[in-house]
């Protein structure tokens, strides 16, 4: 019988949520759902001196934007829970008993003062197997004095035993063969002194609790890979063990390491998938959401950073995702993060958005900057008309405000240089031109013809025009802005235009 596909994004609550971890949670999601599969959220809250609350709720929440909502998670749980590891503790100690009972791992009972002590005289110093003979632990203590030890409740720590002399080999669904020397690889701690696992032990034993069947994390895990594996040999489960694939980094816009909360805050974009309030300092990391992405351009450009299908094709549905996602176009090189390509997928999904899907966003943007919308069918009209000029949500008030209200100033420096008598004529008789019933063709045929008239050439008035409608020189067509104004309100604002440039 095949194994059932179980894939699991497994966060601490400790922070923000970065975009390289709403990625790792997408392409476990893709794959979960192109194989019929199960997507499982796992908080990994067992350190709990990084604990942050509110930080659970808000990874739920980025998921729930991005519209990958897990099958299974601490506010949906399934038949594998608890889903919280600080929930699981019970289930730890006694892998560690039995690693410790094979000689796969020992007690060590040095006290901090005595690391730092090591650290301070080698600053490379590794607990590990050509250090731990000088240490106080279970190899160097006699049997009495441990169980002595343990009696009377002094600190102390589980460590891994890790061989001397042995490669820690597995494919790697991404990379292929990768091999470590366990030489190199020092004795991690697996069970602290409160009793709770580190990542180490936790992650090996709840996978396996939960029938975890692939596991996709980044790369930076890479290095604890070979205590992993060894974990699952030693504990007796090696059949059971999932198979592994680690996601290429994200990296700076220079290609320099991986991108960082500093390097967004430097370079002026964010790097979390929404806004992060932090209830210890009250600072406020922004988001993508707030910054105006919309939820499926995030996730479209999220999966190409590191991903292709193998064509040309970049704009991606969810579900289209879902249809052409395969493990082996995922790259093994780092993808550079470039903010402006970030955004030209935004531009893209706001483009081929129907006014419909905007207009909720849009209204609620300009009633937050006071422009109170009357006519929601004219929105639509103005969504239509202006939503290819804008790449953030947020644009939408400044390129539709105008339409909303009349400008109550005017970029004079563009317009006074060249204004004369003549041109104020010129307007005020286009103005008188001006019907309900024109269309934006109709009203440029008749403005040309005026100029011609006029032997004014249409480049001279074309811009003063823009301005007297919008206030300065941006916005869509202007014959298109007139129609949508009306032939009313457009002739208000030619001819309090005319009266302010004749000062």
């Amino acid at each position: 019988m095949e194994k059932k596909i179980r894939v699991r994004f497994a966060p601490s609550p400790t922070g923000g949520l970065h975009l390289g971890g709403v990625r790792t949670a997408l392409f476990n999601y893709l794959f979960a759902k192109k194989h019929n599969g199960t997507f499982i959220l796992r908080v990994e809250d067992t350190d709990q001196t990084r604990f942050v609350e509110g930080a659970e709720q808000y990874i739920l929440d980025c998921l729930n934007w991005c519209g990958i909502t897990p099958d299974e998670s601490p506010e949906k749980p399934g038949a594998f829970g608890p889903y919280r590891q600080s929930e699981r503790k019970p289930s730890y100690k006694q892998y560690a008993d039995q690693l410790i009972e094979a000689g796969f791992a020992y007690y060590a009972f040095d006290t901090p003062e005595e690391l730092n002590e090591k650290r301070a005289a080698n600053a490379n110093f590794l607990y590990g197997q050509k250090t731990r003979m000088e240490m106080r632990n279970s190899l160097t203590l006699g049997a009495n004095e441990v169980t002595d030890l343990l009696a009377q409740n002094t600190p102390h720590v589980v460590r891994i035993k890790m061989p001397s002399d042995e490669h820690v080999s597995f494919n790697d669904m991404i990379r292929g063969h990768v091999s470590f020397d366990t030489n190199l690889v020092d004795d991690k701690v697996l069970l602290k002194a409160d009793g709770m696992p580190t990542y180490h032990l936790a992650v090996v034993a709840d996978d396996r609790a939960m029938e975890i069947s692939h596991i996709f994390r980044g790369e930076e895990w890479l290095p604890s890979a070979p205590i992993h594996i060894l974990l699952w040999k030693y504990l007796g489960w090696e059949a059971e063990m999932p198979q592994w694939a680690h996601l290429p980094l994200i990296l700076k816009p220079d290609g320099n390491g991986k991108l960082s909360k500093r390097d967004g805050d430097r370079l002026g974009f964010p790097v979390y998938a929404m806004n992060w309030n932090d209830p210890k300092t009250g600072d406020i990391t922004k988001g993508f959401k707030e910054l105006g992405f919309m939820p499926e351009a995030f996730v479209n450009l999220l999966a190409m950073l590191g991903w292709n299908d193998g064509t040309d094709k970049e704009i991606f549905t969810l579900e289209e995702l879902i249809g052409s996602f395969s493990v082996d176009r995922i790259s093994k090189a780092g993808a550079k993060f470039d903010f402006e390509k970030a955004k030209w997928y935004n531009h893209e999904w706001i483009k081929n958005s129907s006014a419909e899907s905007l207009q909720a966003t849009v209204s609620s943007a300009l009633l937050a900057a006071g422009i109170e919308v009357e006519d929601e069918k004219f929105l639509l009209k103005v969504i239509d008309t202006i939503k290819d000029r804008c790449s953030l949500l947020g644009d939408f008030v400044a390129q539709s405000a105008y339409f909303f209200t009349a400008p109550t100033t005017f970029d004079e420096a563009a317009v006074k240089p060249k204004w004369n008598l003549e041109k104020a004529d010129f307007f005020r008789e286009f103005a008188s031109q001006i019907t309900e019933s024109a269309t934006a063709s109709e009203l440029e045929e008749a403005f040309k013809t005026l100029a011609a008239e006029k032997n004014i050439k249409p480049g001279e008035v074309m811009l003063p025009l823009r301005v007297m409608l919008v206030g300065g020189k941006f916005g869509p067509g202007v014959f298109d802005i007139a129609v949508l104004l009306g032939a009313t309100e457009t002739k208000s604002r030619i001819e309090n235009a005319v009266n302010i440039f004749n000062g």
